[in-house]
């Protein structure tokens, strides 16, 4: 004999059914209105019109024109050392940090946790200003008028914005990790040092190669603090440093972007996917070892 569902229970499942499609449509809808845009930008990258919307013919032109752009060259190359260079040193010393929290006592712990917000929940401009006002005062009064903005003031902007959404991704791997393993490692033999390295740094590894791609994610994007705190250096040698955003905040003062910069998108976007798909297949490769060491 079928089973027969009670009125009740035929609504509650048609409930789900529709909580499911309305779901699902909502999430299609907002990809499809997410990433058109990034679509039409890749497909009139192979043309050479200057404007969207126009098509002249199927063509490479702009993806060669661009390794030949000295400008655009320059400002990628300024883009990825600046987001290598800060990412690097800010998912240092937020793990550095994030580690020393985590064993710290209660206050000193809250304390800093408290701190560590303050960036995350701040305007940009805000960051960007107090910086600015900061680096004018070690200029004026301690400088004694020498110019102080540089790299190293842009290196400092970009850290102070990184490392706080590296501290918050790091800080749910030391939660989610067995106390007992640093213990144990000192038992057996090994100093605080080899310890931290092969007990406790293996077990938040992925939290800190997140917070690494974010903190590239964040350099990358940033135009507010690159802006108020860039000097002259790197690439751009005695001019002001030019980054992919102010590149493209100066040519939008003067005209229209340049059309190279559609190839650059498009060669970005699918750089951008590949990571993701072997950060992803990383993942569920490491999730497995994992299942299959505990059923062992």
């Amino acid at each position: 004999m079928k089973n027969t569902l009670s009125p009740n229970e035929r609504r509650l499942k048609n409930r789900s059914i529709m909580t499911k499609v309305l779901g699902q449509s909502v999430i299609w809808l907002v990809l499809i209105v997410m990433y058109i845009p990034i679509m039409v930008l890749i497909a009139y990258s192979f043309t050479t019109a200057t404007n969207i919307g126009t098509w002249t013919g199927f063509s490479f032109d702009l993806y060669k024109n661009l390794f030949q752009s000295q400008e655009i060259m320059v400002a990628l190359g300024n883009t990825l050392l600046i987001a290598l260079i800060s990412s690097v040193l800010s998912t240092i010393l937020a793990t550095c940090g994030a580690i020393g929290a985590y064993y710290s006592k209660k206050r000193s712990r809250e304390i800093l946790e408290s701190v560590n917000q303050i960036p995350v929940v701040n305007a940009e401009i805000v960051i960007a200003l107090s910086l600015t006002v900061m680096f004018v005062f070690f200029q004026s009064y301690i400088l004694r008028g020498a110019n102080v903005f540089s790299f190293w003031t842009l290196l400092i902007g970009h850290m102070i914005l990184q490392v706080p959404f590296v501290y918050l991704s790091v800080k749910p791997k030391l939660q989610q990790m067995d106390p007992a393993l640093y213990e144990a490692a000192l038992d057996l033999g090994c100093t605080q040092r080899q310890a931290l390295w092969k007990a406790t740094v293996p077990e938040i590894m992925p939290g800190v190669a997140s917070g690494f791609l974010l903190a590239i994610t964040l350099s990358l994007d940033d135009f507010i603090v690159t802006a108020f705190t860039r000097g002259a250096g790197l690439l751009s040698g005695d001019k002001s440093i030019e980054t992919l955003s102010t590149l493209v905040q100066a040519k939008i003062k003067k005209g229209p972007i340049p059309p190279e910069m559609r190839a650059l998108t498009a060669l970005i976007f699918v750089a951008v996917l590949v990571v993701a798909i072997l950060v992803t297949i990383y993942r569920n490769r490491t999730v497995k070892k994992t299942r299959k060491g505990r059923e062992a």
